[in-house]
């Protein structure tokens, strides 16, 4: 009897353990407009995404327990791939008149042409729009491309003209918010924000600098 009480306890553990990885393997993660996550067995809009080994058990430093951490399986676009989203660019820039190669600069740092990219702060898609910004652009879908860089050049441009056409203040309001820097008239003492300044003038030159010859 015990024998057969622990064949069934064997049985129904790897039963338990199976199941969650093939439902894993058929569900998806959603992201709405409003920055939300869900989760279906349908693909339903180009938000979604295969769920797969999103979960993983860590330890956090310094305690005796364990706790579930979400990790993303999903990996960047490689760098070949960014010239997929060139013609997206070169609209948005013509339309509102901002430097293709600057506009590319901040893709590349903001989100790495990710067009799924989510950050902490729930900050979404290639130019890293929050929900709040999208809407005010009325980005209906921030994860589609065309949608996300015509709203984050529109604002980048709103940048530039409240501020002069001064690209590094500009920069900086779009990283660190207008409101400080308008008031601030210069760039934050902020770390972050000086980096984010930084990299987005060393891609863009990088770009600028790689002009196809006529």
């Amino acid at each position: 009897m015990r024998r057969t009480c622990w064949c069934l306890f064997t049985l129904l553990t790897a039963l338990l353990v199976q199941v969650p990885q093939q439902a894993g393997a058929q569900m998806y993660v959603c992201v709405d407009s409003s920055g939300k996550e869900q989760y279906t067995n349908m693909n339903s809009s180009g938000s979604c995404r295969p769920l797969q080994n999103r979960i993983s058990i860590t330890r956090p430093p310094g305690t005796g327990g364990s706790y579930f951490r979400r990790v993303s399986t999903y990996q960047p676009p490689s760098r070949t791939d960014a010239s997929s989203y060139d013609h997206h660019i070169r609209k948005s820039s013509r339309r509102y008149n901002v430097d293709p190669f600057l506009i590319k600069a901040v893709i590349k740092t903001e989100s790495d042409f990710d067009r799924y990219a989510l950050s902490k702060k729930g900050a979404q898609g290639l130019m890293q729009l929050m929900p709040g910004t999208a809407r005010e652009l009325n980005v209906r879908n921030p994860f589609n491309p065309y949608e996300n860089i015509d709203g984050g050049t529109r604002y980048l441009k709103s940048m530039l003209q409240l501020f002069d056409g001064d690209v590094v203040l500009s920069l900086a309001a779009y990283n660190a918010g207008p409101t400080l820097v308008k008031r601030l008239q210069k760039v934050p003492k902020n770390t972050e924000t000086r980096r984010y300044i930084k990299k987005v003038l060393a891609y863009y030159k990088d770009y600028r600098g790689h002009l196809p010859k006529d």
